[in-house]
């Protein structure tokens, strides 16, 4: 089986993974919207998923058409960090509980979470997406496809922290009205 096969391979899982998140945030998302929860930022959120899509199909399809090779002591590297951000990811997860998914959703009530990654940076889940997003095409030297992904998603990540970090202090100091009504 050749590298770009197994790094095909790789994509996929990945892909799949990412489905395993989309089923939990969509039972997430259930839960805080029936707990009276109210979405923010629900413009930037097809870009987002457009994105993420795009850089699993770009990494393989540069590695099949601009037929990169495979370069051992990036590809190896690169794949580590792949794996770690997977775990990072998942620990920031199953830290949050309920209370993480794909959205952005303020459920009037709850507290900040400052436990797990959340005690250590504000955004630990980024930090992931990030690495993740670097290092996922470089596994196979799929350098045009991690740079593009990395600027686009600096720019989606400034405008999705700046609305997560409003939905946060809603939550931290609660609008009197809101609480109103959530009674």
């Amino acid at each position: 089986m050749t590298s770009q096969w197994l790094f095909t391979a790789l994509v996929l899982l990945v892909g799949l993974e990412r489905v395993a998140e989309l089923v939990v945030s969509k039972r997430h998302a259930a839960w805080a919207l029936a707990h009276g929860g109210v979405e923010r930022g629900q413009g930037h959120y097809p870009v987002m998923v457009g994105l993420h899509t795009g850089l699993l199909a770009g990494a393989v399809a540069e590695v099949w058409l601009a037929d990169r090779t495979f370069v051992p002591a990036l590809g190896w590297v690169m794949l580590a960090l792949v794996v770690l951000s997977q775990a990072l990811r998942w620990w920031c997860i199953t830290t949050l509980g309920q209370q993480w998914n794909t959205r952005v959703i303020v459920v009037p009530g709850l507290s900040l979470v400052r436990r797990g990654p959340y005690r250590l940076v504000p955004h630990p889940n980024y930090i992931a997406v990030v690495v993740e997003g670097l290092a996922l095409p470089l596994v196979h030297s799929a350098w045009v496809t991690a740079i593009v992904f990395t600027v686009v998603n600096a720019a989606l990540l400034t405008v999705r922290i700046r609305c997560e970090d409003a939905a946060l202090r809603e939550l931290a100091t609660p609008d009197p009205r809101t609480a109103e009504v959530a009674r």
